[in-house]
């Protein structure tokens, strides 16, 4: 008898060889499924129930982060010519429902008592700063933000302490951005992202005629919590705004009056406006603003997308404040102690708690000295 792969003992009968016994058990696996599929091919397989309706919204989730969550079947029902992935007005990406106190998400997140409009930037030559140095915590005791620094102080890893004074130090409300009716919130996000890396604090989001955006929170790497973000509904609302605030307003626009921006002096406050991805700048924002600013283009194409063109331009003037003042933050020492009282305010959900309850105690200590 011939050996099979050295399976055969001339001592004993012989054994299947494991190679074999693996390819027997496998044909008998394969017949009885096979045998099963066709036992059960006559009956109707059960269709799986139909996916809800949902929308994705969002909701504050831990560290103040943006996560989906499905809305209410009332709003699903409004939107019926949604996109198959689901998609969202700005103000719903960005704000979310109003909490108990009326205000919205990018409410939520400007911890710190802000200025308003109608008051003066400070001083002539002076620029926009939107904090008070006032923090109101629970039972309305105002805490100045070196209160808040001292509590917080012991509750946040040092590396982490550190890596949020580099960044205030390097914030500048000198520049600040503009995106106007843009119809893919991917390039909304890439923006946000593209200003808190460069160090511009002051974003504007200027929704026009009810646009819907695509849910793409993922490009801006969580960069919306660490900005100041502010929503209008016109653009004249928005400039209106801009121009009291002692903004200079530069709207991207590829005409025979726009000045190249590297003619410009980026030194003075400036607010940079790009505009839709198909239409450009509104007839609106046009007209009202101060000057129109382009990027010499060096190709065939006349044009980048909408969010590398902000990407340029805040890079172009941060590169430039830098040459003329040797630096692009310009945050005064009251100031760099405020937005950092603001951004451990915003480190994590749990870092507002515990500042309300040292706010109670000191509210208990006054009223027993009482």
């Amino acid at each position: 008898m011939a050996k099979i792969h050295g399976c055969l003992s001339p001592k004993r009968l012989p054994a299947p060889c494991p190679s074999i016994s693996a390819f027997a058990m496998a044909s008998r696996t394969l017949s009885v499924s096979s045998l099963a599929s066709a036992a059960f091919a006559s009956f109707p397989r059960p269709r799986p129930p139909p996916p809800s309706l949902r929308i994705p919204g969002l909701h504050v989730a831990r560290g103040s982060r943006f996560r989906a969550s499905p809305l209410s079947t009332t709003a699903a029902a409004a939107s019926t010519d949604a996109d198959a992935d689901g998609v969202d007005t700005v103000e719903q990406l960005l704000v979310t429902k109003p909490d108990s106190s009326g205000k919205g998400r990018t409410d939520r997140l400007m911890k710190l008592q802000r200025r308003a409009d109608v008051e003066s930037p400070g001083g002539a030559g002076r620029r926009w700063f939107p904090y008070l140095d006032a923090f109101r915590a629970a039972g309305d005791v105002e805490l100045t933000s070196r209160e808040v620094l001292e509590v917080l102080e012991p509750h946040i890893l040092e590396a982490r302490r550190e890596r949020i004074r580099r960044a205030v130090e390097n914030r500048s409300y000198s520049v600040c951005l503009v995106v106007e009716g843009l119809s893919d919130f991917g390039n909304v996000s890439a923006a946000f992202r593209s200003a808190d890396a460069l160090g511009v604090q002051s974003v504007h989001v200027i929704s026009c005629d009810n646009k819907r955006y695509r849910d793409n929170r993922h490009v801006s790497m969580g960069a919306e919590k660490w900005l100041d973000i502010e929503l209008w509904n016109s653009t004249a609302e928005c400039f209106e705004a801009l121009k009291r605030r002692g903004y200079c307003i530069a709207t991207t626009y590829l005409g025979t009056d726009s000045v190249s921006v590297y003619d410009m002096d980026w030194s003075h406050p400036t607010a940079i406006v790009v505009g839709n991805e198909l239409m450009g700048i509104s007839d609106d924002a046009l007209k009202l603003s101060d000057l129109h600013c382009s990027v010499p283009m060096k190709g065939m194409v006349d044009s980048f997308n909408v969010s590398v063109a902000a990407g340029i331009l805040m890079h172009h003037a941060v590169c430039d404040r830098a040459s003329r003042l040797g630096h692009h933050g310009d945050l005064l020492p009251e100031e760099n102690r405020i937005l950092l009282a603001e951004f451990y305010l915003r480190h994590r959900e749990s870092t507002a708690s515990i500042v309300h309850e040292y706010a109670k105690r000191k509210a208990g200590n006054f009223m027993d000295k009482l």
